[in-house]
């Protein structure tokens, strides 16, 4: 654990440094137009972050210690599965959460 300077210095910098991005943004290109090219970017902002926040609690879950657990895997593939073939986020969630809670129910 850091000193408590240190950390308050840590604190201090991220809040400077989160509000400077958000600044940016809304601040200074907030009431300009964006390139197209810009835009087409950013409409994958969300398709790129979910995966990033969900990947490690797939691999490395920390309810087995971090070791890879095939459930989850498995679980991971079939959700991404019928994501692609249905294009339906709804459909994708139901079939994983079900694969995930029902599995070990059934396999005892």
């Amino acid at each position: 654990m850091p000193s408590d300077a240190v950390l308050w210095f840590i604190i201090a910098a991220l809040g400077i440094g989160t509000f400077l991005i958000r600044f940016l943004f809304l601040g200074v290109v907030g009431d300009r137009e964006l390139p197209p090219r810009v835009l087409r970017h950013l409409r994958y902002t969300a398709v790129a972050i979910l995966p990033a926040l969900v990947a490690p609690l797939v691999v490395w879950p920390p309810d087995t210690g971090g070791a890879t657990d095939p459930l989850r895997l498995a679980a991971a593939a079939a959700t991404l599965a019928t994501g692609y073939l249905s294009k339906s986020v709804t459909y994708a969630i139901l079939v994983g959460a079900a694969l995930f809670f029902g599995l070990p129910w059934i396999l005892g």
